[in-house]
C-alpha cells in the first residue's frame, strides 16, 4: 500500500512541479504539447501528459492520476512501469498520428483514461476476483467520465488523446493480461 501512495504522490507532484515551473518560466512550455502530424509535435508524445493549461486543468487531473497510478502500483506490482509508460507513448502517438491537425494536446488526462481503461479490462480479461473488484471499483468511480470523455462534446478538451488513451489501456491489458499475476504465489512485494 504505501508503495501505492508514493507512486501516486510522485506522479502528481511531478505534474504539478512541470505546472510551476510553466508558471515561472518566460515563455509558454505548453507549446510542446502534441500537435498531430508536425515533425516538432512529436515532442508532444513525451512533454504532454506533464503540462496542463491552467489551475483548474491540472486539479481536475491530479486526484484520478494519484488515485489510478496507486492502484495500478499497488495491484501490478509487477508491470505498474511499463504499463503507464507505454499508456503515454502509445496514447500519445495515436494522437499525434490520428488526430485534429492544427491542434495542440496537452495534460495527463490520455495517460489517466489508459490507466482506467487498463483496470477496468484487466478485471475482464484476468478473470480474477481481485482483478474484477478493481476493475468494477475503477468503473463505478470513473465509468461516466470515461465514457463520455471520448465523445467530442466539450470545445478545449482532447478526447482524441481520452479515446486514444482508453484504446491503449485496452490493448495494454490485452498484452499483459498474463503478466504480473495477482494471485498470492505470484505477487512481489
Amino acid at each position: 500500500m504505501q508503495k501505492g501512495i508514493t507512486t501516486g504522490v510522485w506522479a502528481v507532484g511531478i505534474i504539478w512541479a512541470v505546472y510551476l515551473l510553466d508558471v515561472v518560466m518566460p515563455f509558454d512550455i505548453n507549446a510542446y504539447g502534441i500537435h498531430p502530424r508536425e515533425t516538432g509535435g512529436l515532442i508532444g508524445v513525451l512533454s504532454s501528459p506533464f503540462l496542463h493549461a491552467n489551475l483548474v486543468h491540472i486539479i481536475s487531473n491530479s486526484i484520478p492520476l494519484f488515485v489510478l497510478s496507486a492502484a495500478l502500483a499497488v495491484f501490478y506490482k509487477r508491470i505498474w512501469i511499463p504499463v503507464i509508460l507505454l499508456s503515454a507513448l502509445i496514447g500519445g502517438f495515436s494522437v499525434w498520428l490520428l488526430a485534429r491537425s492544427g491542434t495542440n494536446h496537452i495534460g495527463a488526462s490520455g495517460v489517466i483514461f489508459s490507466l482506467m481503461a487498463f483496470l477496468i479490462f484487466s478485471g475482464i480479461f484476468r478473470r480474477t476476483f481481485k482483478a474484477l473488484i478493481v476493475g468494477v471499483i475503477v468503473f463505478f468511480l470513473y465509468g461516466g467520465s470515461m465514457i463520455f470523455g471520448i465523445l467530442p462534446t466539450q470545445p478545449g478538451v482532447s478526447w482524441e488523446g481520452h479515446l486514444f488513451g482508453a484504446i491503449a489501456g485496452g490493448v495494454l491489458a490485452w498484452a499483459y493480461r498474463h503478466s504480473g499475476s495477482q494471485t498470492t504465489n505470484d505477487s512481489e512485494s
